[in-house]
């Protein structure tokens, strides 16, 4: 195995020959010179991992050479060392994109310390992620025999998203495996604790329960309206907590995050009952008892969320909110998200602008039906890493660069999550069952019963809609999906590996809600 090589350049070289020896013993080979030019010339025309400038040499200065390199070979180390401290010096090195800036006199651990951080990082950083999440692996697993609360669930999501990310983040994410096996057995641990307790939540006012998708607005927004200074609420669809995780350090640059909190979504986790819960601050049965104008069920074709702006009115009077004026704004395009910032002065006037954003829903849709998404989003990895690219780019990272600016407050959530599926249930129904692959609802549906699914015979205790007598709902758990017997193997290949929504899992019910203040 090739030495490191390490090229350092220095006026006064023969000085620091004690720490050129002292690298050599660590195990790194250096080329030493004496001049900025021949610096820029070995560089050039040799293979370095780092390059250590001084910054005042003669001639072509520290500075200058770090820009002829930089010109050349952009993604090498350079390391500045200077005995000056002055700022500008400062800036103008990490202007040029610098790797570390030292400060003269050396010390032999200082220079090591600053070789390892950038030669041997991905490396050392792989090792101690790998050892703490062995090392917290068992805790982890261990949790699972306990009696768990719904508060409990939210943690061990969260410390599972955080190694995922951690692991993501190694050198050959070697312990990938290992955490998709562990979700894997949290989901199914998980999947009994809904199936054992979501009813009573539901149904018993006495028993410790979570928030919930249609107590949203009522517990966590209305309380901050003001009628003088406007909040947003903004709904990204489908935004999983692992997602928000990845853009959080860009709204960190623009938001304090006051709050990082979790609520659990309802049954069905799919937009038409979640999100609507959440607008109309009901359970959707009550929606189509009390709105039967609003509300859409699953036997009819128009569209399940087209009167949420409605839903928000009248639960705004309810609430006793109602005299505050409301701008409800749902954006399905980019150019319909560049409109929205072009007339954000107009947004100054309410006191709640509510903004719906379908791209992470419509990335997941995408993913099913098109090939080439598929290709481009083959694991959670990538498809962390695409929401985080449209989020870089999108309408929204501009809107929220406004409402910092104006010093305006965000509550930012979603509806439910989404789950990436692999394994098939076959289940067999009318021609009237409806088509989500998590859940099935209708009147004559047949699988095998048993811990894959959750069943309600019952809807009403669901506070679900129940078209006829005879209505049950079915919920797949883990990461299955429902597959009819007929053309069964095409469904199987077909969606296997895509991402969904409507069941049970961690992914699903368990989502951000997150109240930014603007820095400054």
């Amino acid at each position: 195995m090739q030495k490191p090589q390490i090229l350092w350049a220095d006026d006064e070289i023969d000085l620091l020959k004690p720490h050129i020896l002292f690298l050599t013993g660590k195990g790194y080979e250096i080329t030493a010179v004496n001049n900025g030019l021949e610096a820029v010339e070995k560089a050039n025309s040799q293979y370095f991992d780092i390059v250590f400038l001084d910054e005042n040499m003669p001639g072509l200065t520290g500075l200058e050479a770090l820009a002829q390199i930089k010109a050349s070979k952009p993604s090498l180390p350079v390391v500045m060392i200077t005995k000056s401290e002055e700022e500008h010096i400062m800036e103008d090195a990490i202007g040029a994109k610098i790797a570390d800036y030292l400060i003269k006199p050396l010390n032999p651990n200082q220079i090591l310390l600053s070789v390892k951080k950038l030669l041997d990082n991905k490396r050392l950083i792989t090792e101690k992620t790998n050892m703490s999440y062995q090392q917290d692996f068992r805790n982890l697993a261990m949790t699972y025999n306990d009696r768990l609360g719904h508060e409990e669930w939210a943690d061990i999501y969260k410390k599972l998203i955080y190694w995922e990310l951690e692991i993501d983040n190694t050198e050959n994410k070697s312990m990938s495996e290992v955490i998709y096996m562990q979700k894997d057995e949290a989901n199914s641990n998980f999947s009994e604790f809904i199936s054992d307790n979501y009813e009573d939540w539901l149904n018993d006012p006495k028993i410790e329960k979570p928030l919930m998708s249609h107590q949203l607005m009522k517990k966590k927004v209305f309380p901050l309206l003001s009628p003088t200074k406007p909040l947003f609420f903004i709904l990204v669809d489908n935004l999983r907590f692992d997602q928000w995780k990845v853009l959080q350090p860009a709204i960190s640059e623009m938001f304090n995050i006051d709050e990082e909190e979790s609520y659990y979504a309802i049954l069905p986790t799919a937009t038409a009952f979640a999100r609507n819960a959440i607008f109309s601050g009901m359970m959707p049965s009550e929606m189509e008892k009390y709105h039967p104008n609003l509300w859409v069920g699953d036997d009819e074709d128009e569209g399940k969320n087209m009167h949420e702006e409605e839903f928000l009115t009248r639960q705004m009077q309810k609430a006793g909110v109602g005299q505050m004026k409301m701008s409800y704004n749902k954006i399905l395009t980019a150019q319909q998200g560049k409109e929205l910032v072009e007339k954000f002065n107009n947004l100054k006037n309410n006191s709640l602008n509510v903004v719906v954003y379908n791209f992470v829903d419509a990335l997941s849709h995408a993913r099913t039906d098109s090939q080439m998404v598929r290709e481009l989003a083959p694991d959670e990895s990538a498809y962390r890493s695409i929401t985080k690219s449209w989020f870089n780019h999108s309408p929204l990272l501009d809107l929220l660069k406004k409402i910092s600016e104006s010093g305006f407050q965000v509550v930012l959530t979603t509806d439910h999550g989404t789950v990436k599926v692999k394994k098939a249930f076959k289940i067999v129904g009318d021609k009237n069952v409806n088509s989500n692959l998590r859940y099935k609802a209708g009147k004559n549906l047949g699988f095998d019963d048993g811990k894959e699914v959750m069943l309600s015979r019952k809807p009403e205790r669901l506070f679900l809609p129940k078209p006829n007598v005879s209505t049950a709902y079915v919920f797949a758990t883990n990461d299955n999906f429902f597959a009819y017997p007929n053309n069964f193997n095409y469904y199987v290949n077909f969606y296997k590996d895509t991402f969904q929504h409507g069941g049970i899992s961690l992914e699903e019910m368990i989502i951000p809600i997150i109240k930014l203040s603007p820095k400054g």
